[in-house]
C-alpha cells in the first residue's frame, strides 16, 4: 500500500507538468492564418504576377485559347493542387505586386522575386524554388568592349525596376548609369535602339532574348553576388500558408519537377505558325475593347461629378465651394498613377474587394471630374449674364433659372470640351495598365514578353490610339458644325 502511494506521489505531479503543456501545444498548433483560411473557404488560390517574363510567365496560345504560361504558373497550379484548390492568376506590374499582397488583393506573389532585405521587412518567402546567375546582355558589335565588370564607367546598363539586377547595376557594374524600366522587353527595345548599352537579366530570360535575336550576345563579365533565389512571396502572420507552400516546393525539388516544368515552357515560347496579327490580333482586339469602356465610363461619371463640383464651386455657401476648390485643386495636382493606387490599395486596406477593373474606372472617373468640374464651370460663366436675370424676371427662383435657361445653354457650349475629355481620357487610360486592367498597353506589354518583339507592339498600338482618337475627333466635329447650324 505504502508502494502504491508512493508511485501516485510520483506520477501525479509529472502528469500536472505534462498538462499544462498541452495548451501551450494546442495554441501553438491552432496559431491563425486568416489568409490560409480565407483561401480554403473559397476554394480558390490567388497568385500575382507580372505576365511579360518569358520563361517565368507568358502569355502563349494553347489549344486556340490564350493562356498564361510559364515555369512559375507550373508552380503556382503544384500548390493548389497540393491545397485542394483552383488557381486563378492576376496580373500586375511587377512594382505594384507586393502592394497587392500586403492589402490582401493576392494570396501568393509567384513571379521570378528574390528575397531580399527590403523585401523580407514587409512580406515572408518561402525556401527557394530555383537559383540562378544573372547574365549581361549587349549588342555583339559591343562585346569586346565589355570584358569585366570594371568595364562600365558611365556606360547606361539597363536594369528592371526594384529588382536583384537593379542592386548589382549598381553594386558591380563600376561607374555604371543604371537606367530603371518597368518591363524586360522596355529594356530589350532600349538595348537594341542604343539608348542604353547592356543590359542586366536573369540567365533564363537572357537565354531566350539572346536565342531569338542574333543582334544580342552575352558579354564575358561574372558578378561576385550574381546567383539569386527565386522564391514564393507570402503575407506575414500566414503561418500554415508558409508551411503548405514550402511542403509543395521540396516535392518540386525534390522530384525534379522544375526541369519539366521548364521544358514545357520552352515548347510554348517558340511557335511562329502564325502571323504577327494572326496570333496577337485577339489581345489588340481585347486592349481596344477594355480603353474604350474605361475612358467611356471615366467621362460619364466624371461628367456627372464634374457638374456637380461645378455648382458646387458656384454656390453661395462656403463651405461647398471649399470642398469642390480642395477636390479639384488635389486631384489636379496629383499624378493619375498616384490616384490609382490610393483606389486600388486603399480600398483594399479599407476592407473593399475592388475589381481591378472597376478601380480603374473609379479612379479616372475621380480624376475626369475635377477637370470636367472646371469646363462645366467655364461653360456657365459664358451664358450671358443677362439670361439669368430675364428668367428671374419671369418668376423663377435660382434653382429653376439654372435647370430651364442657363445650364442648356452651357451644355451647348461644353459639348466640345468635353468630347476632348473624352480624347484624354482614351489616352489617359493607359496608365491604368498598372493594376493589371487589360487595357491597349497592358496587352502590348503582354505581346511584348510573348513574342520577344519590343518595337512592332507598340508601334501596332500607337496606331490603334491614332484611329480611336481620330475618329472620335471626326465625329465630334460633325456634331458640333449641326450644333452651329442650328443657332
Amino acid at each position: 500500500m505504502n508502494l502504491c502511494k508512493k508511485t501516485l506521489a510520483l506520477i501525479i505531479p509529472i502528469l500536472l507538468v505534462l498538462l499544462t503543456f498541452i495548451p501551450v501545444a494546442t495554441a501553438i498548433a491552432e496559431e491563425p492564418d486568416p489568409v490560409y483560411e480565407s483561401i480554403m473557404k473559397r476554394g480558390e488560390l490567388i497568385v500575382g504576377l507580372s505576365a511579360d517574363y518569358a520563361p517565368y510567365e507568358f502569355h502563349a496560345d494553347v489549344d486556340g485559347k490564350d493562356q498564361v504560361v510559364g515555369f512559375d504558373i507550373s508552380i503556382a497550379q503544384k500548390i493548389a493542387d497540393d491545397l485542394g484548390v483552383k488557381l486563378k492568376i492576376e496580373e500586375l506590374g511587377f512594382d505594384a505586386l507586393l502592394g497587392a499582397l500586403k492589402t490582401g488583393k493576392i494570396d501568393l506573389i509567384i513571379s521570378g522575386m528574390a528575397p531580399t532585405p527590403e523585401r523580407l521587412k514587409e512580406v515572408n518567402f518561402s525556401t527557394p524554388y530555383m537559383t540562378v546567375q544573372q547574365k549581361v546582355v549587349v549588342r555583339k558589335a559591343d562585346k569586346d568592349q565589355f570584358q569585366s565588370t570594371k568595364d562600365f564607367n558611365d556606360v547606361k546598363v539597363g536594369v528592371q525596376k526594384q529588382t536583384t539586377q537593379e542592386e548589382l547595376a549598381k553594386t558591380e557594374l563600376v561607374g555604371s548609369i543604371p537606367t530603371s524600366l518597368q518591363k524586360v522587353p522596355d529594356i530589350i527595345m532600349n538595348l537594341k535602339n542604343k539608348k542604353v548599352d547592356a543590359a542586366v537579366l536573369e540567365g533564363p530570360v537572357a537565354e531566350a532574348y539572346v536565342d531569338r535575336d542574333k543582334e544580342l550576345t552575352f558579354a564575358d563579365v561574372t558578378f561576385e553576388q550574381g546567383e539569386k533565389d527565386a522564391a514564393v512571396a507570402i503575407p506575414k502572420n500566414a503561418p500554415i500558408l508558409e508551411e503548405k507552400v514550402n511542403a509543395s516546393i521540396k516535392t518540386i525539388n525534390d522530384n525534379n519537377l522544375l526541369d519539366g516544368y521548364k521544358k514545357e515552357a520552352g515548347k510554348l515560347m517558340f511557335t511562329d505558325d502564325e502571323s504577327f496579327l494572326g496570333k496577337y490580333g485577339k489581345f489588340y482586339i481585347s486592349g481596344a475593347g477594355y480603353t474604350i469602356f474605361l475612358a467611356f465610363m471615366g467621362v460619364l461619371f466624371g461628367a456627372i461629378l464634374g457638374g456637380l463640383l461645378a455648382l458646387m464651386k458656384l454656390s453661395k455657401s462656403k463651405i461647398l465651394r471649399g470642398i469642390a476648390i480642395c477636390y479639384i485643386e488635389y486631384v489636379r495636382g496629383t499624378p493619375l498613377l498616384v490616384q490609382i493606387f490610393i483606389v486600388y490599395f486603399g480600398t483594399g486596406v479599407l476592407g473593399l474587394d475592388l475589381s481591378k477593373i472597376a478601380a480603374g474606372c473609379i479612379a479616372l472617373a475621380l480624376n475626369s471630374g475635377a477637370y470636367v468640374a472646371e469646363i462645366v464651370r467655364a461653360g456657365i460663366n459664358a451664358v450671358n449674364k443677362g439670361q439669368l436675370e430675364a428668367a428671374r424676371s419671369l418668376g423663377m427662383n435660382q434653382p429653376q433659372a439654372m435647370r430651364y435657361i442657363i445650364l442648356p445653354q452651357a451644355i451647348k457650349n461644353i459639348l466640345p470640351a468635353l468630347g476632348n475629355e473624352f480624347v484624354t481620357v482614351i489616352k489617359e487610360s493607359s496608365v491604368v495598365s498598372v493594376i493589371g486592367v487589360s487595357e491597349l498597353i497592358f496587352q502590348a506589354g503582354n505581346v511584348q514578353g510573348a513574342s520577344f518583339k519590343p518595337f512592332l507592339p507598340y508601334l501596332v498600338v500607337s496606331l490603334i490610339y491614332f484611329v480611336l482618337t481620330f475618329t472620335i475627333s471626326r465625329l465630334l466635329g460633325v456634331a458640333e458644325r449641326r450644333m452651329s447650324t442650328s443657332d
